[in-house]
């Protein structure tokens, strides 16, 4: 009998576990099949940081449960480019998953770095495909095409299926002159185009801000102006991952006459991968951060780790007076060579704020030609549209404000569709308008340490609350008569010494432990229960009325027999 139910019609879905509602951790998803049957092609599989509400957490995960339960129907992880919002998770959940990644050169370079370090042995299945090139992983056929960004080889990716192409822009920008690869590809673009495009979904990092982005050799020559007018030792702090600035601050140190001194570990770790794969010269001249105090402070170009306020970046650290190796002085130029990420606006205000105590200058890209975006501004997204001319666009990679925004911008671009999807939510590509069908759980998952747990586990709540409000820990020991065997143990953590009335608060806590084990008579103190929710409640209640805050409170009896 011939099949009627829709659910046998072929669908091309799109969702995402991160990446959607927020800047990192990015994590899509592309389906194609019918609904109880869909073969399934991931993009990307990044993190991203801790904030403050996050105490103790390396860093954040996204939770994959939705694909991990049907993973035998994913048929590989393409990565657009090695930044760790968009490749940082594979160590940690790929052995989840056990698929195929695809990635250039340069990313797999990244990766396979990462593993030698941090990777205890583990061995992930990487095929490693040339910019530009096709393959074909399940129902998808994929073409890597050049994109400019912040990183050697971005790419967007051209996605054939039976419904139609989507083109996925990944990280870009429109930069003619990158001084690390490849301008983006715009007469691939227009190829795309050409073809018939379904769906652009499309990066919407700096859909608020007018105009185009500054190009890469604009910032190296900024760079060489500024580091050959300074007086005293200039330090460049930016991300790690952008092979171009290296290359910058490796040319106005020329220029200079300054010797280059890199301090940090991930800086090193690009720059051999760069000059692996070509994007760096071998005989690239750089000097160990140990080699910086014997620089004659006129002679010196360090670039350094900790442009985001990372509290053990290298830039942290010599603001804290910490480093082994580095001490800045009086006169010293400080080039934050990068934007604030959302999120991380006080750590970076409280390393800049301890480089100025110590009488540092600082130059910020308010200030000066020292940074440029890698994502593009409203004129380049007017551009993509005009070379892919789409029939719907699904915005990605921003926080809803960004999402719902890029949706307006393409609308009055003349785009016919545009839909603003969220983390979890499926919508459906084709056939038929793209509508929002159905919803895939999605979430967060903490690195604490050697763990990965979930976000709703109590251990980081609890550590938050600490923070705020401290621990009091009663013990006490009791016989089966009810009997007080020893006297009350307290120890406070993170509670104020002394109550409103001078009286220290060890001695307000005992006196109401006291009267709580007075007030229950002897048959009630056998139940073990009854007697810790006892005192529980009088010992918050008695630092809550002193001090107007709830502590965390444990309180531990423990059982004695008669001897």
């Amino acid at each position: 009998m011939a099949a009627t139910s829709s659910e046998a019609q072929d669908e091309l879905v799109f969702t995402a576990l991160g990446g959607l509602g927020e800047i990192g951790m990015n994590v899509y998803l592309y389906g194609f099949g019918p609904p109880r049957d869909r073969k399934w092609l991931m993009v990307d599989l990044g993190l991203t940081f801790p904030g403050e509400k996050e105490p103790g957490v390396d860093v954040v995960l996204p939770d994959l449960r939705f694909i991990e339960a049907i993973k035998d129907q994913l048929v590989g992880i393409v990565i657009t480019h090695a930044h760790e919002d968009h490749v940082g998770a594979v160590l940690d959940l790929w052995p989840r998953l056990r698929v195929p990644i695809y990635a250039t050169g340069f990313t797999v370079g990244m990766l396979k770095s990462k593993l030698n370090d941090y990777g205890g042995g583990l061995e992930i299945k990487i095929k490693e495909v040339p910019i530009g090139a096709s393959f074909k992983a399940g129902p998808f056929e994929i073409e890597l095409v050049p994109m400019a960004h912040s990183i050697p080889e971005p790419s967007g990716l051209a996605i054939r299926t039976p419904a139609g192409l989507v083109f996925h822009t990944g990280d870009w920008k429109l930069d003619k002159t990158p001084i690390i690869g490849s301008p983006t590809d715009e007469e691939r673009l227009a190829a795309l185009g050409n073809e018939g495009v379904r769906v652009l979904v499309c990066d919407s990092t700096n859909v608020l801000r007018d105009g185009i982005s500054p190009s890469e050799t604009d910032i190296a020559n900024s760079l060489i102006d500024i580091v050959k007018s300074a007086k005293r030792r200039v330090i460049i702090t930016t991300f790690a991952s952008n092979v171009g600035r290296i290359k910058a601050a490796a040319d106005a140190a020329q220029a200079s006459g300054r010797r280059l001194c890199i301090a940090g570990r991930s800086l090193h770790r690009v720059i051999q991968v760069a000059k692996d794969q070509g994007y760096l010269p071998d005989d690239l001249d750089y000097l160990d951060q140990r080699s910086f105090p014997e620089i004659d402070r006129r002679q010196m170009l360090l670039m350094c780790t900790g442009c985001q306020g990372e509290s053990r970046a290298a830039l942290a650290r010599v603001a804290d007076g910490e480093h082994p190796d580095i001490k800045l002085a009086r006169g010293d130029l400080v080039i934050f060579s990068s934007r604030d990420i959302p999120g991380n606006e006080r750590g970076i205000g409280a390393v800049k704020n301890k480089l100025v105590r110590m009488g540092v200058e600082l130059l910020t890209d308010d200030q000066a030609l020292v940074h440029v975006t890698g994502h593009p501004r409203r004129d380049e997204l007017q551009t993509l549209y005009s070379l892919i001319k789409p029939e719907i666009l699904i915005p990605m990679h921003g926080e809803a404000r960004h999402l719902m925004e890029h949706a307006r911008f393409a609308v009055k671009s003349g785009i016919p569709e545009s839909v603003p999807v969220f983390n979890g939510e499926i919508v459906r590509l084709a056939p038929g308008p793209a509508k929002i069908i159905d919803e895939a759980p999605s979430g967060r998952l903490f690195r604490d340490g050697r763990l990965v747990i979930p976000s709703d586990e109590g251990a980081v709540r609890e550590r938050l609350k600490l923070s705020q409000a401290g621990i009091a820990v009663v013990a006490l020991a009791v016989n089966r008569r009810g009997d007080i065997i020893t006297d009350p143990d307290v120890v406070l953590d993170g509670i104020p010494k002394h109550a409103k009335n001078g009286e220290e608060m060890y001695d307000v806590v005992l006196d109401a432990v006291d009267n709580a084990i007075d007030g229950l008579p002897k048959a009630r103190r056998k139940n073990l229960d009854r007697l810790e929710d006892t005192i529980h409640r009088v010992v918050r209640s008695a630092i809550s009325n002193e001090w107007g805050k709830r502590p965390i409170v444990k309180v531990m009896v423990a059982l004695v027999e008669d001897a």
